[in-house]
Order: C-alpha cells, then sequence, then structure tokens
C-alpha cells in the first residue's frame, strides 16, 4: 500500500463525554467503540467490563472517571481508527483543550436523559474555533429521557451546530426496540441485557408490510417520524460536515454496545483523512514526505513497576521510522527512538513505523515538554497548544522529611504531564500549584503516594489569577516586579508570573504598567 494510500485510511478522533462521575460512565463511554474493539481484539468476550478499556489508572477505576487522556489504535474494516479518549471531567478541561489539538474530527456522548451539559458546550466553543468536525451520539436510549425531536432542537440550539440525524431510535427505555439506520437504510433491533452485535436487517422500503413482522403497532409511528425528518432535515451535506457546520446524529445504548456499527461504518466514510496543520512558519500538508510531529501529551508511570515516561506524539506528516534520528526543534538536538510504541490503552507494542494520523509513545527521559516540535531537520514550530491560567491554588508541603527527593520528582514529572501548573514564589522560595479544577489537588496527591511513594500535605493561599508578565521595556518590569515582589513567580519554564490575590488587584496593576502585557493563556 502506497504513502497516499495509508494515509486515506487514517482517522483520528477524540471521544467528548457527559461528565457524569457515576461508576457506568466511563465504562460506557469506551464501550461506546465495543463494536470496533471487538474486532480489534480488545474485548474478549461479551461480557461487560467494569471499567472502560482507557482508564487503566487506580483512581480512574474507583470514581469511574477519566483523569487523564488515553490512546487507542486499531483496524476497523480496512481503516486505522485512532482514538484520543479525553477526561470529560469539568476539572480537567485543560488536558481535553489539548488533546483536541491532535484530533481530525470528535464524536460527542450526550446522556438521553439530561442532553448538553455545561462543559460539552465549553469543548464545543473549542471545536468550532478549530473548526473540527463534529458526530454526536445520543447515549442510554434504553432508558427513559427526553424525546428526540426536543434533543435534536437542543443540541442545534445549546451546540450552535445544525444537525442531522443519520440513524433514528424505535421508542426509548424500557419500549426501546432498535433503531433505523436512515443512512444505510436497515434496521437493528435491541434484545436487553447484551453486548453481542446484532444483526441487521434491510429495508429500503418502509411501507413494507413486514416491518409490522418485527416492530409491531411501533412501525406505524417509525414511518411518521421518519417522514417528518425528511421533511426537516435534508440529505446530508458531507462536505458541511467537514466544514464543521452540520453535525451528523446517532442514537444508541453504549452500555450495551448497540448503535454504535451504525456510527462507526457511516464514520469510517464520512470522517476526514489527517488534515493540514498550521506552524507559525507555514501549513504542514500530511502528505509531504518529510517526517514531522508535535507532543501534545506527557504521561509519566503509565507501567508504574517500570517508572516509565511516554510523550504521546501526533503524526502530521511523512513517515515516522523506529531508530531514526529526529531533530527536536527546541533543544536542537537530534534523538534517535529505538522503542517507539503504539496503544491499546495501557497495553503497548513497539512499532517500525507510524504514518500522519497516528499516535505514538516514544520514552522520554525528561526531554521533551507538551507542544515540543520533531521533524527531519525543518525548524517549524506547531501552533495552539494552550496552557490556561489556573483558578485555584495550594502551597504543596512535603509531608515525610524521608521522601523529599521523591516528592520533588513526583511534581517535576507530573507537571510536565500538564496536571497543573507549578509556580516557584520569588519572595520565599515557596511552591504553589495552581490548578483549574479542585479534583486536580486530589489527583496529584493520590498520584505522588502511590506512585512515587511521596506524601504531601496542602495548605490554602488566597489567589484570584496567575498570569504570564512580559514587556519590551525593561525598566517598567523591573520596576512592577520590585513593587510587586511578594506576589512574582516564576513557571517550571522559568517565565515570569504575576499571582493576583484579587481582581481589583490585578486591574490596578494593568492601569498603572500600560507597558506591560499580562496574557492568561500561554502557547507552551
Amino acid at each position: 500500500m502506497g504513502f497516499k494510500d495509508e494515509i486515506k485510511r487514517r482517522r483520528t478522533f477524540g471521544i467528548i463525554s457527559h461528565p457524569d462521575a457515576g461508576k457506568t460512565t466511563l465504562t460506557e463511554k469506551l464501550l461506546l467503540f465495543g463494536g470496533a474493539i471487538h474486532v480489534a481484539g480488545a474485548v474478549k468476550s461479551n461480557k461487560i467490563k467494569k471499567t472502560a478499556t482507557s482508564d487503566f489508572m487506580e483512581i480512574e477505576r474507583q470514581r469511574g472517571i477519566s483523569v487523564a487522556t488515553s490512546v487507542m489504535g486499531f483496524e476497523y474494516k480496512g481503516h486505522k481508527i485512532n482514538i484520543l479518549d479525553t477526561p470529560g471531567h469539568q476539572d480537567f478541561a485543560e488536558d481535553t483543550f489539548r488533546t483536541l489539538t491532535a484530533c481530525d474530527s470528535v464524536i460527542i456522548v450526550i446522556d438521553v436523559a439530561k442532553g448538553v451539559e455545561a462543559q460539552t458546550r465549553k469543548l464545543m466553543q473549542v471545536c468550532r474555533m478549530r473548526k473540527t468536525p463534529v458526530i454526536v451520539f445520543i447515549n442510554k436510549m434504553d432508558r427513559s429521557g427526553k424525546d428526540a425531536f426536543d434533543l435534536l432542537d437542543e443540541i442545534e440550539t445549546e451546540l450552535q451546530i445544525s444537525v442531522n440525524p443519520l440513524s433514528w431510535p424505535i421508542n426509548m427505555g424500557p419500549d426501546f426496540k432498535g433503531v433505523y439506520n436512515i443512512y444505510q437504510k436497515n434496521l437493528s433491533l435491541f434484545t436487553p441485557a447484551t453486548q453481542t452485535i446484532q444483526e441487521t436487517i434491510e429495508f429500503d422500503d418502509l411501507s413494507n408490510p413486514k416491518l409490522e413482522e418485527y416492530i409491531g403497532d411501533d412501525a406505524e409511528i417509525l414511518r411518521e417520524e421518519l417522514d417528518l425528518v425528511s421533511g426537516v432535515y435534508p440529505e446530508l451535506n458531507i462536505q458541511e460536515y467537514l466544514d464543521a457546520k452540520i453535525a451528523p446524529v446517532f442514537f444508541g445504548s453504549a452500555l450495551n454496545n448497540f448503535g454504535v456499527r451504525e456510527l462507526l461504518d457511516a464514520f469510517i466514510q464520512i470522517a476526514p483523512s489527517p488534515l493540514p496543520c498550521q506552524t507559525v512558519e507555514r501549513v504542514i500538508e500530511p502528505t509531504e514526505e518529510k517526517f514531522s510531529g508535535f507532543v501534545f501529551k506527557i504521561h509519566a508511570n503509565m507501567d508504574p513497576n517500570h517508572r516509565d515516561r511516554i510523550a504521546f506524539v501526533k503524526i502530521v506528516s511523512g513517515v515516522f521510522r523506529r531508530n531514526t534520528a529526529y531533530l527536536h526543534v527546541r533543544n536542537g538536538k537530534k534523538i534517535k527512538f529505538s522503542s517507539p510504541t503504539a496503544f491499546m490503552a495501557e497495553k503497548k507494542s513497539i512499532i517500525e513505523e507510524a504514518y500522519p494520523g497516528d499516535i505514538v509513545g516514544l520514552h522520554d527521559t525528561g526531554n521533551f515538554k507538551i507542544g515540543d516540535t520533531l521533524t527531519e531537520g525543518e525548524k517549524i514550530h506547531f501552533k495552539g497548544i494552550p496552557s490556561f491560567s489556573p483558578e485555584l491554588f495550594k502551597y504543596i508541603e512535603n509531608a515525610d522529611p524521608m521522601k523529599s527527593k521523591q516528592l520533588a520528582k513526583g511534581v517535576d514529572q507530573l507537571m510536565d504531564e500538564g496536571v497543573a501548573q507549578l509556580f516557584t514564589s520569588e519572595f520565599n522560595g515557596r511552591k504553589v500549584i495552581g490548578t483549574v479544577g479542585a479534583l486536580q489537588f486530589e489527583v496529584i496527591e493520590y498520584r505522588l503516594l502511590h506512585e512515587y511513594t511521596a506524601s504531601c500535605r496542602w495548605e490554602h493561599i488566597n489567589l484570584h489569577k496567575a498570569c504570564w508578565i512580559k514587556s519590551n521595556d525593561d525598566e517598567q518590569l523591573k520596576e512592577f516586579k520590585k513593587a510587586k515582589y511578594q506576589y512574582i513567580a516564576k513557571d517550571k519554564h522559568g517565565r515570569d508570573v504575576f499571582l493576583a490575590d484579587s481582581g481589583y488587584m490585578l486591574q490596578m496593576a494593568q492601569s498603572n504598567y500600560p507597558k506591560l502585557e499580562f496574557h492568561f493563556t500561554s502557547e507552551f
């Protein structure tokens, strides 16, 4: 198979789901792709697993939520599919934002009872900003919830995107009988309490009286509803989907692995192959022969027994090859990788080569940070991998003097992952951890203890905002740092940060020092 053919058969997408902390949420989220994963050999039986395949960390198993981005790759009907399973919880939105930079398309999972939730709206803004194509999967149809037409109206209003249903449910809750695949003109019947992949029944003509044999009196209701659907929603315009102007919608029950195949079969037909990427210098096309890629995620201790650290790299152009030296643009050195890995959650396999759209894990000894670029020699810098100003702050203190080295190493590596941000006060040298949400502190404490055997304790600090500061006027910058020396810190990369303790203080600083730039997001 040629280089361009390999690119065409690749699909890379992220999953955005409702951030329900219930124990089944993550199970359902990745079992949404149970049909494909079954084909890939990850699901050995039809019995449901207790946790989603991607949620391999113990804290995720205990809470039933994702706290880290996971990567899965598998073959499906001649296509190589890469899934980036992102944290659904709002406290980990920053990790999700960064992960979306590595996705060519997105699948949004919506609960039939809850509808569109606040976190989904926020993440849709990122998709809209990047013009990322979106498919919607309405989940839990085997439970009672909102009317299908009402849900479609809600999605259009809340997510500000036109919708086009490509499958349609037959009832819901206890009366749920299945879905009709509008896109491929066939019927799938639902069998409760089973995760087997259902056989489809061809139904090009819904006026066929045989339909009553399968769904009884609901046949006439289905005909009426589909007449209404065809009248309200025109036939899918694939280009409008690729331009992120319209979102195809599917219905099903992920927990029962139902309605998934309809989504996947349409997905491999309409979803985009790897897309061009913007750098500071130019646009990189996936068909370019020379390799380029960027680090969008770093994860320490995927296997705690081996203390390994993995940098996730999205291949943007060319072919990545094992044991080939590539330029690390930021530090100007060439690095060779002897064991690049592909992922099925925590299961890894060494690969010889990877193509645009693929996600490769590179063993890292501390060389990488998020946003780093690898190339065959060209000095380019990929854009759009932000760090956001934290909203919650705490001092971190060592609770066990015998484990100070372990704590320092743990904090250093977890900050590299982007779990939170570390600021060191210029005034007293104390270390401040800044996060987007409160749950991140709990995750950091848990992982420090279980992965680094280091105990920490937290001390509250009353801060309003952290912002990066810079200025072309060295005198004014020096004057500002002297006047606000108690509130000046350095981030992990040595950049100046202003820790404002109130909105008023920040506003006055901006007013009194007009030649200073105050930044609330940072490109790594």
